[in-house]
């Protein structure tokens, strides 16, 4: 079996390669990584990063100092060239490799066109120690979107980052004073207990709708500004109750779980946009509370307004969960369930489920 060896400097910018001859089925290629990155950096503790990389791919790697050979198929040989140029592009950035990110930017190199250095690099807030980014492409396509559009709608599962990546955004307009304040709302709907027999205040009732907010301002902010910043009114947390009869001007405005917003109270908040301010909206219309069958003005929105200009609408997939790997399995197992569910129902009444 004829092999070819094809020989890369992974400098992180396009790296200089010989001329290819094919072999019938497998080619031989090499990576050097400069000498002023570790190789642990690379490969990790252990090699932990390696093992990581040998799974994901057919092919054979082998690591001699700095040199990496890869054996394999010229297709799967080009995409472990293509992915360590990736990594070392990342380090070159400062970014700490984990196996986390590696998986992401396999995934990212075989199932489209971007760049993992270019996503998993990009900055969006650097709080207390850690910089929050984003970890797929849809999200970094997400993040681009507020900066590019007015309203953007980020529709996706638990997990995917839309309500924390927005607040990431808002709090780095508020440093950058693009805005003169930040408002974060949510409806606070009813899922399964009765607000009337939950004790304490009005405030003290509807407080752990807006928890998850705190503590998302927790992780981007010094916990200490926090009180001082909601009291001069530059952060407001509040039920999406609170919105009515209001313009907002100069502001970063959030609205999360908006599918258990009725359609009424989408249009209510969508028309308080004032002056100089942007919009952002999120919910997964997968998980409706609303009582009584009643529609998502989250679902219903998207049939208004899709194709207006400055409007956006970001969809994201279980592809995009950022937490656990199981939450992607559930929420894939989930929608099979329901297919499946939905799917005699739809024959026997004589249709079939409509689908977006």
């Amino acid at each position: 079996m004829s092999e070819s060896t094809e020989n890369r400097t992974a400098s992180g910018a396009q790296a200089g390669v010989a001329p290819r001859t094919k072999g019938p089925s497998r080619t031989q290629a090499k990576v050097v990584i400069p000498d002023e990155y570790p190789m642990v950096s690379i490969l990790g503790s252990r090699d932990e990063l390696l093992r990581v990389i040998e799974k994901a791919f057919r092919a054979d790697v082998h690591v001699r100092g700095n040199e990496i050979t890869i054996s394999g198929s010229p297709e799967e040989s080009g995409l472990v060239v293509r992915l360590f140029e990736e990594l070392v592009e990342l380090v070159r950035s400062g970014a700490q490799l984990t196996a986390d990110a590696v998986e992401r930017s396999i995934a990212m190199l075989r199932m489209s066109s971007a760049r993992p250095a270019d996503v998993l690099s990009l900055d969006i807030l650097s709080s207390r120690g850690r910089t929050i980014r984003p970890k797929t492409v849809n999200q970094k396509r997400y993040v681009d979107a507020i900066d590019r559009h007015t309203i953007v709608f980020g529709i996706g599962p638990a997990g995917t980052g839309k309500t924390y990546l927005a607040m990431a955004k808002a709090v780095k307009a508020l440093q950058a004073k693009d805005v003169n304040r930040i408002i974060l709302t949510r409806p606070a709907v009813e899922a399964g207990e009765r607000l009337g027999f939950l004790p304490g205040t009005l405030f003290e009732k509807i407080d752990p709708y807006l928890r998850p907010l705190y503590d998302a301002l927790h992780d981007m902010l010094d916990p200490d500004s926090i009180p001082r910043l909601m009291a001069a009114g530059t952060i407001e947390v509040a039920p999406l109750a609170y919105m009515r009869g209001r313009t907002l001007n100069d502001a970063f405005i959030i609205l999360d779980e908006a599918q258990n917003t009725s359609p009424e109270q989408m249009k209510m908040f969508l028309t308080r946009l004032g002056f100089g301010a942007k919009i952002v909206v999120t919910g997964d219309v997968t998980q409706i509370d609303l009582p009584g069958g009643q529609q998502s003005g989250l679902k219903v929105v998207q049939d208004i307004l899709e194709g207006i200009p400055d409007i956006h609408f970001s969809r994201l997939t279980s592809a995009d969960v950022v937490r656990h790997k199981l939450v992607s399995d559930i929420i894939d197992a989930y929608s099979r369930h329901d297919l499946a569910t939905a799917e005699p129902h739809a024959i026997k009444g004589g249709k079939r489920p409509r689908g977006r």
